[in-house]
């Protein structure tokens, strides 16, 4: 079985660590996310990720909702990351993958600080690389996070696991004749106001030509049916 793909970014969101509950994290859940990154890195891919911390706080919604300024709400989410980084990474090493969490945010007692150079080197050693404290910047997204990482250290594919099959023209679970796609250009879901990103993500792979698939991270071994090349989710290219 060769790989599509040698070197991928995941972003998982915050709702992924959180299972049947909504909130919080998940010790299940995690071992669960953990087993199947571990099937991707037994084919020898080199895989970083960038998680969400939405399972914990919403910045942009709690500032709203408690009236904390939209500064010090963004920080409190990119602290929630933190959390359900290290969680994943003790799932992680619990099944014996080495991993590093690396950290927009300087906390050297938790973390390694994010260095590009440093970051590609783990890789090129096999160890699962996470990405938390989103850009280190408020009014950024971690899907923003997301594709500036994968450019910065060169993945061939941003991947975004979600609870749908993929990209779809209104919310499925609330409207069941809402139109799946199965491919789009970045034009398309800026255009369309699809919301699967922030339009700053969109456009930064666009620039840099990266492909991004959307595709539903429940299901048993999809990220691995991708890494050997089947077609599941939305391409967005």
């Amino acid at each position: 079985m060769t790989p599509k793909f040698k070197r991928i970014l995941l972003k998982l969101s915050g709702e992924a660590f959180s299972g049947e509950k909504g909130y919080g994290i998940d010790s299940q859940q995690c071992l669960n996310l953990a087993k199947e990154i571990k099937e991707v890195v037994k084919l020898e891919v080199e895989i970083a990720l960038v998680v969400g911390g939405g399972n914990i706080f919403r910045g942009e919604e709690r500032s709203k909702q408690f009236q904390i300024e939209r500064t010090v709400a963004d920080y409190m989410g990119m602290l929630a990351t933190v959390l359900n980084g290290l969680a994943l990474q003790s799932a992680l090493e619990n099944i014996d993958i080495p991993t590093r969490v690396m950290t927009a945010i300087p906390m050297p007692q938790i973390a390694e600080p994010y260095i590009r150079r440093r970051a590609i080197r783990h890789l090129e050693k096999k160890r699962v690389v996470i990405f938390v404290a989103g850009c280190g910047n408020p009014y950024f997204t971690t899907d923003t996070a997301a594709a500036l990482r994968s450019v910065e250290i060169k993945a061939q594919v941003l991947l975004k696991g979600t609870k749908v099959e993929g990209v779809y023209s209104d919310d499925p679970f609330k409207n069941k004749k809402a139109r799946f796609y199965d491919k789009l250009n970045y034009m398309e879901v800026i255009k369309k106001n699809l919301r699967i990103m922030d339009s700053t993500a969109i456009a930064l792979c666009k620039e840099n030509k990266l492909p991004i698939i959307i595709f539903n991270f429940t299901g048993r071994n999809n990220l691995k049916k991708i890494i050997l090349g089947r077609r599941i989710g939305t391409l967005i290219n």
